[in-house]
């Protein structure tokens, strides 16, 4: 066994005690969120640790927020919390999968390693692995993204298979539809693909907005066209305005506050304060009347407008809204076709954001404005409702998650079986090329398919179910695929877990679906990242260079 040493400021760390570390840290990481998989999977608290007075608490079962949550010193455990982050940005959905995957692949890593077998010939067979999976994964795929109908019936069950193992549960039907619904808004007609089929234009999740109000259950939750601001009309203004006009601004407006910092201003008489103060309004005047003159009826700005400026906008048959906020501001101009402007000396220059109806609108006990017919007519608001704030931030993940993985299935249209299926097609396809491969890379091999059909195991245990008898029922209906007499109808390839019953089932009956795209992902992250682990001999901790001083 190689020794720790320390090399000038350098501490190394060599051999069997590297390898040990990065495998305790990495498989620690995937056993923090194991219990959070599948669709009766457990949930965290996350509290803040810091100012007694302010402890945020989070309630979640999603891997990447968890993960993000918790600090790692391991070198090891960050390669997994970034490919769950990774996961999660390009895909949204898989982050605990990948992560579980990656763990379970060195677990098996680790038996191999300590059967004198050598790394580079481990991740040798898993090469070959992932090749023989991805061939599966491929094969299993169905596309059906020229029959609009039976594709959106896709989305609904892709959007409740990711919705089933979050807390949406209980409404998965309800928020599968919206979600849905929400996205095939942003795709446009669906008749306007090539030969009937879907359109596969871009996507923007920013003309889709979430807005949470408490109150309410979360079957009282709605989708709304148009966008929503929580904001209100300035003071004696219209609350409903027909084709609006919009300038959206980030400018100050409260010009008409004498400003003089840091001077020293003496006057002889109290009118040439009042002198002084009509120049600072004759120039907020005159920054209004800049405003107006872009032929507006509508003025939305990012930061305060004072009362002056208000009266001004309010005289001139001018909408005021103030204190938009950043993101909102965005989305607002990203949803209207216009443009955030700071200066205004050429109103020729500036896009005016466009829409049918500007109006104001009631959720539980809150007044709200809402834009409706916007020059992006694909834009909507989802109007999350709830106990708690807890609740619907966790809401508000659940559905961010099902959003991003129904935007990248209309761009990569394939769908796959879920429920354990495709992890057992892979791994059946792996030992079907065992014995054809020599050699200890197929006993890398072997272990690979080992660590696939972990995870329906995994899913059965979360579930309180008997997980060596179900995962080898499903391996043995999956074996019996294309065999005339057990599987005279020819579905038992499509066979899972059925987590209401405890029993083997047909995923397409039941509606079990997942996304080809995200399925990939996982599979070809969790194999990079354990393959990068398992690749470390020495883990070398080093202080900055010291700068030379002269």
């Amino acid at each position: 066994m190689a020794e720790d040493s320390v090399v000038g400021n350098a501490e190394v760390m060599k051999g069997e005690n590297a390898r040990l570390s990065s495998f305790v840290g990495a498989i620690a990481i995937a056993d923090l969120v194991k219990t959070t998989l599948g669709p009766k999977g457990m949930d965290k608290i996350l509290q803040s640790v810091g100012d007694p007075n302010d402890v945020r608490i989070t309630i979640t079962n999603d891997g990447a927020t968890i993960l993000r949550a918790v600090p790692v010193e391991n070198p090891a455990a960050k390669v997994l919390v970034d490919i769950a982050r990774i996961q999660d940005e390009t895909i949204g959905d898989g982050t605990t999968s990948v992560t579980v995957l990656c763990g379970e692949l060195l677990r098996e890593a680790e038996f191999l390693i300590n059967q004198r077998v050598h790394p580079m010939v481990v991740i040798q067979g898993w090469r070959l692995a992932v090749q023989h999976a991805r061939a599966a994964l491929d094969a299993s795929a169905i596309d059906n993204s020229a029959d609009p109908v039976q594709f959106k019936e896709d989305l609904l069950n892709i959007a409740s298979t990711t919705l089933s193992s979050k807390l949406l549960n209980t409404e998965k039907g309800h928020f599968a539809s919206l979600a849905v619904d929400a996205v095939l808004r942003l795709k446009g007609d669906m008749n306007s693909g090539v030969d009937g089929g879907f359109s596969t234009g871009a996507c923007n999740l920013d003309y889709i907005q979430i807005l949470k109000k408490s109150g309410g259950t979360l079957a009282d939750s709605f989708l709304e066209s148009g966008f929503i601001m929580n904001k209100s009309f300035g003071v004696g203004q219209p609350k409903r305005i027909e084709n609006a006009k919009i300038l959206l601004a980030n400018t100050p407006m409260d010009n008409d506050k004498i400003k003089i910092y840091g001077s020293r201003v003496r006057v002889d008489s109290m009118m040439k304060v009042a002198e002084i103060e009509e120049a600072e309004k004759d120039k907020m005047r005159n920054k209004c009347k800049k405003i107006i003159d872009h032929g507006i009826n509508v003025f939305v700005n990012r930061q305060l407008i004072y009362n002056f400026p208000e009266q001004i906008f309010t005289g001139a048959g001018v909408v005021s809204i103030e204190h938009a906020d950043f993101d909102g501001i965005e989305r607002l101009a990203a949803v209207t076709g216009g443009e955030i402007a700071s200066t205004f000396e050429r109103p020729d220059l500036v896009a005016l954001g466009e829409c049918d109806l500007i109006d104001e609108i009631m959720i539980g006990e809150e007044k709200l404005i809402r834009f409706s017919g916007c020059k992006a007519g694909h834009a909507c608001s989802v109007v999350l409702r709830g106990a708690s704030d807890h609740l619907l931030d966790e809401a508000e993940r659940s559905l961010h998650d099902a959003l991003c993985v129904l935007t990248e299935t209309v761009k990569e249209t394939r769908v796959i079986c879920g429920g354990g299926c495709t992890e057992m097609l892979m791994a059946q396809a792996i030992d079907s090329q065992v014995p054809k491969t020599a050699g200890k890379v197929a006993l890398a091999m072997e272990a690979f398919a080992r660590a696939l059909r972990k995870l329906p195991a995994i899913i059965a245990d979360n579930g309180g179910y008997d997980s060596s008898d179900l995962t080898t029922k499903l391996r043995a209906t999956h074996a019996s695929a294309g065999n005339p007499d057990l599987d005279p109808n020819g579905t038992n390839k499509y066979s899972g877990l059925n987590m209401k019953t405890g029993e083997i089932g047909n995923m397409m009956e039941l509606g079990v679906r997942e996304s080809y795209k995200s399925k990939l992902q996982v599979l070809v992250s969790a194999a990079e990242a354990a393959e990068m682990i398992l690749r470390v001999d020495d883990i070398i901790k080093a202080a900055p260079r010291e700068r030379d001083r002269e």
